[in-house]
């Protein structure tokens, strides 16, 4: 879990659609570690008479891809096929669905014979004509952004909570360097299912639980401008203020929502993140429009910092062999004014 290449893998996997009067854009890229182990769903227009409903998940697996290709397959179907959720009990039914997809999975062939010990995050919402319904289970995590700001985010599951290490200590376990007997970092999350053995506790009062914190927001049709679900490693670089300023400012240049999650996640590559990289941007019909002031500030932006790097290059002391992080420390120095609010050189 820990092992990265020598240089990132930065091909991205895109996607962007729209339906029921939102937008998204979906990026996702390996980045440092050896392997991709994310996974994404993105559906705007849901069965069962739930057409003007939307559903869009990420999901950061750990160990391996098996949990987190396989949850983002299926989690959509146990939540919908739960008695509750018929029932129009969405909160209820979200919370079955994951128990019941956990309980599933672990019936896999890779899972029964012990060659796969993955396990993953999941963060995912459900938007209705009225409501988004947001449910997390791990450090994958969502914000919703309202009039500029950050007005809600759900809480990363990490073992030090109070009452996650509660429940890790009631179940043998311990907490030793923010990790779940000094291995996992995250205190919830579908699979690992070998921290979820012990005998006479139930699946949510295991070591690692899959039990899903869920919350309900009403829509502000005039005032909410969009939602980010991402993994961590976009908020291992970024706070929730950081990323709603630079999407903000970015969705005033361009309405392509697929440039912006690209935009994104370069600049947390250049941030120094280290983990695979997903994000998924759904706009509402209250999110900036691009409007020709900035894109103007922008391009004036562009031509400054080209100038300001053709005078750097062409000085006297810069030898062939100058780098390239060289000029980046030579470029902070110079304190460039107007970079992107939340971004920063590292967006350029």
């Amino acid at each position: 879990m820990g092992a990265f290449l020598d240089t990132p893998k930065t091909d991205k996997y895109n996607e962007h659609g729209e339906g029921n009067g939102l937008k998204y854009g979906v990026a996702s890229m390996q980045g440092w570690r050896l392997e991709m182990e994310d996974a994404h769903r993105a559906i705007t227009g849901l069965e069962c008479g739930l057409h003007d409903w939307s559903y869009f998940a990420v999901f950061d697996g750990h160990a391996g891809a098996l949990v987190s290709a396989h949850s983002s397959e299926h989690l959509l179907e146990c939540i919908m096929q739960t008695d509750e959720f018929k029932a129009e009990d969405v909160i209820n039914g979200i919370h079955s669905g994951f128990l019941s997809l956990d309980d599933k999975m672990r019936t896999l062939p890779e899972m029964c014979d012990g060659t796969d010990k993955s396990g993953s995050t999941a963060v995912c919402a459900f938007i209705s004509p009225k409501n988004i319904y947001i449910a997390n289970c791990g450090d994958s995590r969502a914000v919703l952004c309202r009039s500029g700001n950050p007005i809600f985010s759900t809480r990363d599951h990490k073992p030090v909570l109070p009452s996650e290490k509660e429940r890790i200590q009631k179940a043998g376990g311990n907490v030793h360097i923010q990790r779940v007997n000094g291995l996992l970092a995250v205190s919830r999350a579908l699979g690992d299912y070998e921290y979820k053995n012990v005998e006479g506790r139930g699946p949510c009062e295991q070591l690692v639980s899959p039990e899903p914190e869920i919350f309900v927001r009403d829509r502000d049709d005039e005032h909410d401008e969009f939602l980010v679900l991402a993994c961590d490693g976009i908020w291992d670089v970024m706070t929730n203020e950081d990323l709603c300023d630079f999407i903000h400012s970015r969705l005033l240049i361009t309405d392509d929502l697929e440039t912006v999650t690209n935009q994104v996640i370069d600049t947390c590559l250049y941030k120094g993140s280290r983990d695979n990289m997903s994000i998924v941007l759904i706009t509402f019909p209250g999110a900036p429009k691009p409007n020709p002031e900035a894109r103007k500030k922008e391009a004036e932006l562009d031509m400054f910092i080209e100038r300001t790097i053709r005078d750097i290059v062409t000085q006297e002391e810069v030898k062939e062999d100058f780098e390239f992080m060289t000029l980046l420390h030579m470029l902070i120095d110079r304190g460039i004014p107007n970079l992107p609010p939340g971004g920063g050189l590292p967006a350029k």
